[in-house]
């Protein structure tokens, strides 16, 4: 186990590019947040409706039930390995496949290209609709200053994701107070509000999960941070629970203030939805909303940068034909090449791409992610049940059957 691990994590003490061991506690936990609140709910809350109707809310715990299995397997074998490009090394640990465990951490490189673009395409709409301006200027506009500010520094991009996901976070709490207590509740009376056990409703809530779980997206995100966390084997499983929690408790909220104040078919086709909660509760145009969420959706795009780039980074380690990207810039600390890359392709996916595509490509993704990971974490534990966070083995079979039936359902969807 130990030489296995060794060979994996690397020698820290070599005189190969290092990344700045920086990120606490709390910073490794408000850029969880960051990547999870601000890529979700502003941008999908309207869809989710869309499909569920009254039941958005339970729709979003379905797809957290689906997602904390695997929450806690990412937390073991956080600890098991603290690496960047950390779900190929898992997959490399667990089926001894190097090539599979390349070409897992190259999905999860593209799931991050992929969901930044969704995210910059959403604060596309938020911006439009306060500048007037199309969309394809702003997107390459957000994406470059995302870029730049991720090519800066670790320190500066996660304390500016920490500031920033606060504000996000404050905003969605007054649009859970406008919306539940101070609105004139023209929506779903709150008697409605919880669905039948029987009944057609139960499939558009299953389709709502299946975009919900977009909305998750960025718990697993903490892993690539590995290798700039100042005490992984404690602060990484601390952040990654801490984050799924608190963000399935504002989802959750949010999406009851919303079916509660606005009628359903109203904010399913907006490009602002939350606005429209805020306006049924404080009136007025709602740009001071809109200007949070476009500030969300910034840090969304941020964290996703700088996770697809270290992703690169540690890939580098132990690919030959991805060596070039094992390159960290000697006075900022930071994977310059591959976040250059990162940033290009999320410029040229979003301009081109639609947004609910987009959503449903990237859980694809992760879902076919999440059933290896878990899996991989299967074979570890039988041959080294030991480790510094360690979880019972009915929570990966779980995460490995749920990503399964949620992947499936992802696939029958889209046919």
């Amino acid at each position: 186990m130990s030489s296995e691990r060794n060979m994996i994590v690397g020698d820290e003490s070599s005189d190969a590019p290092a990344l700045r061991r920086s990120l606490t506690l709390p910073l490794l936990t408000l850029y969880g947040l960051g990547v999870t609140v601000g890529a979700g709910i502003y941008v999908l809350i309207g869809a989710t409706v869309a499909q569920a109707g009254p039941y958005a809310w339970v729709a979003f715990l379905l797809a957290a039930f689906v997602v904390g299995f695997t929450a806690f397997s990412y937390a073991e074998l956080a600890t098991r390995y603290p690496v960047s490009a950390g779900e190929s090394a898992y997959v490399e640990a667990g089926f001894g496949r190097p090539r599979l465990a390349t070409v897992v951490g190259l999905l999860v490189a593209i799931s991050g290209m992929v969901s930044a673009s969704a995210i910059a395409v959403g604060a596309s709409g938020y911006l439009g609709d306060l500048s007037g301006l199309p969309s394809p200027p702003l997107i390459v506009g957000i994406v470059g200053a995302m870029g730049l500010l991720a090519w800066w520094g670790i320190t500066q991009s996660v304390m500016a994701a920490a500031i920033v996901t606060v504000i996000e976070i404050l905003g969605l709490a007054f649009v859970i107070v406008w919306g539940i207590a101070l609105s004139e509740q023209n929506g779903i009376p709150v008697e409605n509000l919880l669905p039948p056990l029987k009944g057609n409703h139960w499939g558009g809530i299953l389709s709502a999960s299946l975009l919900a779980f977009f909305a998750f997206i960025g718990f697993e995100d903490i892993v690539n941070m590995a290798e700039e966390v100042d005490q992984p084997n404690t602060t990484l499983p601390r952040s990654i629970l801490v984050a799924l929690g608190v963000t399935t408790v504002i989802y959750a909220l949010v999406a009851v203030a919303a079916v509660r104040s606005v009628d359903t078919a109203t904010i399913s086709v907006s490009r602002s939805p939350l606005v429209l909660v805020w306006q049924a509760g404080r009136g007025g145009n709602g740009d001071f909303l809109s200007g949070i969420a476009v500030f969300a959706a910034l840090n969304g795009v941020l964290a996703q940068i700088v996770m697809a780039s270290r992703v690169l980074f540690g890939l580098g380690r132990h690919s030959p034909s991805l060596a070039v990207f094992h390159r960290a810039h000697p006075r900022l600390g930071t994977p310059v090449l591959a976040t250059c890359l990162i940033g290009a392709a999320v410029v040229v996916i979003a301009v081109g791409v639609q947004l609910v595509t987009l959503a449903g490509v990237t859980s694809a993704i992760l879902l076919s992610v999440f059933l290896l990971v878990n899996l991989a974490l299967i074979f570890q534990k039988r041959r080294e049940p030991k480790a510094p966070f360690t979880v019972p083995m009915v929570v990966p079979v779980l995460g490995f059957t749920l990503s399964i039936l949620a992947l499936i359902g992802a696939v029958w969807g889209a046919f």
